[in-house]
């Protein structure tokens, strides 16, 4: 019983950061199963970005701004933008901008979910680690995903600045998650002052960047034109 309870408050900060994320799409929500899939794609590139993140280690060392933003956000963005660009940027479903935002958080939240409960059953010292990793790797990996996926909708739907905006959806994830593990990594025992007013900008940005992607929905319109005849 306390093995499935460490399980369930590993697991449910991503499947809640998930649900509020897909909820968030005013216009058009995407099919389950396939925010589902991509969820699990997220979870399947933990176990290689491991293996390739201790490779690395052992090939450049540790220094801090090479761990945090090369070994550590470098490799981990990448993956979970090679997948969303390969499996979902091309597909029918990504019919407009916030769709990008659902995609690349339900990646990032797979892999962020599957860490947890990694470190729930390998690194367990109390639920209030858990909880205060539902705050930081959780949401941050959420936030990561919000700025990944908004660019990418940026890229598809605005053909002559495609390029910018896929270079900014990979480079901005990696950056800011970069700072992230900086602080961590750098600053042992006062990283809170810093951590604090990070996540706070890093959540308010996300959700104006939520808004401004669902008001350039193309379904936008036609839900008035139903709110009105309705």
């Amino acid at each position: 019983m306390q093995y499935f309870s460490i399980f369930m408050a590993a697991v449910a900060p991503g499947v809640a950061l998930l649900s509020y994320f897909y909820l968030k799409d005013r216009y058009d929500a995407e099919p389950i199963h396939l925010v589902v899939r991509t969820f699990i794609f997220g979870m399947l590139i933990v176990f290689p970005t491991m293996v390739l993140q201790r490779a690395l280690v052992h090939a450049i060392g540790e220094d801090p701004f090479v761990f945090s933003f090369i070994i550590s956000s470098g490799l981990e963005e990448f993956l979970k933008w090679f997948l969303v660009y390969f499996i979902i940027y091309k597909h029918a479903s990504f019919d407009e901008p916030y769709d990008g935002i659902v995609y690349a958080v339900a990646v990032s939240l797979g892999f962020a979910t599957l860490e947890n409960v990694i470190y729930a059953f390998f690194n367990f010292s109390s639920f209030s680690a858990l909880l205060l990793r539902a705050f930081l790797p959780v949401s941050g990996h959420a936030m990561f995903g919000v700025l990944m996926g908004y660019h990418l909708g940026k890229a598809k739907f605005n053909p002559h600045i495609e390029k910018k905006h896929l270079i900014y959806s990979l480079f901005i994830p990696i950056f800011w998650h970069g700072v992230y593990d900086y602080i961590l990594v750098a600053y042992k025992t006062n990283w809170a002052w810093l951590m604090v007013p990070l996540m706070v900008y890093l959540w308010v940005r996300s959700l104006w960047k939520v808004n401004r992607a669902n008001n350039t929905s193309p379904f936008r319109a036609v839900h008035r034109e139903d709110e009105v005849k309705i």
